[in-house]
């Protein structure tokens, strides 16, 4: 069907987002239908045909489910379950989103939206099954992809999608080699700013006296090495994307230069008195969890909120299953284009080692590892002794305990610690937080 054979009931308890809504497609569709009421929606449905209705999670109606549209949503595909129903979220209200897919749901627009990206999904909605366009390629889609098809990164992707093309900050956590840098990239390329710069910084290893030189730029003479001036990130990024890796390690001092900055949108270089606009879109990553993040003495809370408008969580290696073996393959093919070399298949027992392996440093070790094997590779498939796992990441992997009996990780420890002290045991006791007497009484009750 195209979208001008449509006909679309919009259900909304605010009557701004109606008539904007309205406005919007009443030139491109057949018709337009508007409903503040939820519990309307039986009886419209029952006089009337409709192609699509978009449909709000939230609603001040007699229903109380905790979420109204999950209700509703149940409620119209109970009705006319061939029904396409785009759901309309905030920003916090993603996951539920999400969660609505999977009972049905089409799709899902973020309020508040860009018009563009709404008629496009509702075109796409509306069109017979099995001719969806999704399947093409798009410009959008240049550059490094995600790859995965477990449930979380399938989740990551569809949230991906629908906050890229907002202006709304985001915040990526994950452990180290989880792949944010790539997350942070595909939003800048699925953007309205995708044609404008990206820029990268690590703030994390920029020093007290770097930080403001680098994100804000220097006159000429600002101070002794500054030779001519120079433009900060902020400016550079001007009109698109500034990416801001590892922002839980940048001081508290910092954290307020750069709060500043955000609040009003403007720079000022060192050596200067002139404030310089700035127009950037804002991405951050981190690997501290967000409980880190919210402890006032070592981050600010007000600067927390101004750049988590959005929050994407990447999961490590360990938790996407199937997944890394899709990677591997995908490392495979990267590394024998490289070196010149024919592409090795993967031997069933390598297959398994990889799925039985932790991955502590994540998507990161995996390409490493397979790096590795491709270059030393001298068969046509890749053997179990192929596969070498980093030193530095297998010794960290073998300090992170399997058995969480608590009388073995106490025995466990005591021996470490005493180990660690050649047999000294005061020192032992004193690091462990017990007396003498009361370490003695542990040794005796392991038999150590």
């Amino acid at each position: 069907m195209q979208l001008k054979d449509a006909s679309i009931l919009i259900t909304d308890d605010d009557p701004d987002v109606l008539t904007a809504v309205r406005l919007l497609l009443k030139p491109l569709v057949k018709e337009v239908i508007v409903e503040k009421n939820p519990e309307n929606l039986p009886a419209i449905l029952s006089r009337q045909q409709f192609d699509l209705v978009l449909l709000d999670m939230n609603f001040k109606s007699a229903i109380n489910t905790g979420n109204e549209g999950f209700f509703w949503l149940n409620k119209i595909k109970t009705l006319k379950p061939d029904l396409a129903v785009i759901m309309i979220t905030a920003y916090g209200d993603i996951d539920l989103a999400v969660r609505s897919l999977k009972q049905g749901a089409s799709d899902f627009v973020i309020k508040p939206w860009h018009n563009e990206l709404l008629i496009e999904t509702i075109a796409e909605a509306i069109k017979p099954k099995g001719k969806s366009s999704a399947s093409k390629p798009s410009a959008k889609d240049s550059g490094p992809q995600m790859i995965g098809e477990s449930d979380i990164i399938r989740d990551i992707l569809y949230k991906l999608n629908k906050i890229a093309p907002t202006d709304a900050n985001i915040l990526i956590l994950g452990e180290n080699g989880t792949g944010k840098d790539l997350i942070a990239k595909a939003i800048h390329n699925r953007s309205l700013r995708s044609e404008k710069p990206f820029i990268k910084v690590d703030v994390g290893a920029l020093t007290d006296s770097l930080f403001e030189s680098e994100l804000f730029g220097h006159k000429k003479g600002a101070f002794t090495d500054a030779r001519e001036d120079r433009v900060g990130r902020f400016e550079a990024a001007h009109g698109g994307t500034l990416f801001l890796d590892e922002i839980g390690n940048i001081s508290l001092q910092q954290q307020a230069k750069l709060l500043s900055v955000l609040q009003n949108r403007q720079v000022i270089k060192l050596g200067s008195n002139e404030p310089i606009a700035v127009d950037i879109r804002l991405i951050c990553a981190t690997n501290l969890p967000l409980s880190e993040l919210a402890n006032e003495a070592r981050f600010r809370k007000d600067l927390v909120y101004r750049i988590n408008t959005m929050e994407l969580m990447v999961p490590p290696l360990r938790y996407r299953g199937n997944d890394i073996l899709l990677l591997a393959k995908h490392f495979i093919k990267v590394y024998a284009d490289k070196y010149m070399k024919p592409a090795p298949e993967l031997d069933k027992k390598a297959q398994e080692k990889l799925m039985n392996y932790s991955f502590p440093g994540n998507v990161r070790e995996l390409q490493y590892t397979i790096e590795r094997a491709v270059i030393m590779a001298e068969d046509t498939t890749l053997q179990v002794g192929d596969l070498i796992f980093s030193p530095l990441e297998t010794q960290h992997a073998a300090s992170v305990p399997t058995d969480f009996n608590l009388n073995n990780l106490e025995k466990n420890a005591i021996l470490l610690v005493i180990e660690k002290h050649g047999g000294n045991i005061t020192k032992a006791a004193k690091e462990l937080g017990l007396t003498r007497t009361a370490l003695y009484r542990r040794l005796s009750k392991y038999d150590l």
